[in-house]
């Protein structure tokens, strides 16, 4: 029997451990870049989805009705200390915070104290969605309770933040929403108690930030 010469033995050695040594250089490969994924992808996140959602909750913003931002009794015509505050401050505020958090949401809530209002007769059922639109102005509505009249404040701030919207182009991607807290919500978060005198403090507008989520139907 004819023996294979050893030199070719020595060769078919040195071809298997290159084989091998290719194989382990791979896989090292594909660990390595696993590895650098995994550190690089929140930046990767950054840079392709944007910064990614902040789990914290963002900041609410209080415009108290008292001194020069007060209202005018039954009134929601906003006094001009207040109309220049949301122009110079308040929409650099809702901006930052959109960005910072990711918002697309701004909630306008307009809070009253326990005083009963004057009795008269309330016209938000028949004009209230002609003042949203900006058909009428929102002060021409008429409160028939502090519920109507906390709706009608906020309806007047958040149809400044439209209109800065649409003629500045600022503020985009927001969406406004009006609500009435009336004298429900003290200003530590909890309902209020029973209070029928004038009370300032509870008073205010609420600027308050958050994301629309997905509509659940219940069956």
């Amino acid at each position: 029997m004819r023996r294979r010469p050893r030199q070719n033995d020595t060769i078919e050695d040195l071809n298997i451990w290159q084989a091998y040594t290719d194989l382990m250089s791979n896989a090292l490969m594909i660990v390595v870049v696993f590895f650098l994924l995994a550190i690089l992808k929140p930046s990767l996140e950054k840079i392709f989805k944007g910064t990614t959602k902040p789990t914290e909750a963002p900041p609410i913003i209080v415009i108290q009705n008292t001194g020069a931002y007060q209202f005018g009794s039954g009134s929601a015509d906003l006094p001009p200390p207040l109309l220049s505050y949301i122009f110079s401050k308040l929409v650099n505020q809702i901006e930052q915070n959109a960005k910072t958090y990711q918002i697309d949401v701004v909630e306008v809530i307009g809070h009253t104290d326990g005083q009963s209002n004057s009795g008269s007769a309330s016209n938000l059922d028949q004009f209230l969605e002609q003042a949203a639109q900006g058909n009428i102005n929102a002060g021409t509505l008429r409160p028939g309770s502090n519920a109507d009249l906390g709706l009608m404040r906020s309806l007047a701030v958040v149809r400044i933040l439209q209109q800065i919207q649409k003629k500045q182009g600022r503020l985009q991607g927001l969406s406004f929403r009006a609500y009435s807290a009336a004298q429900l919500i003290s200003p530590t978060g909890k309902m209020a108690e029973i209070n029928r005198t004038a009370d300032p403090t509870r008073r205010r507008i609420e600027i308050r930030f958050t994301r629309l989520g997905k509509v659940t139907n219940v069956q």
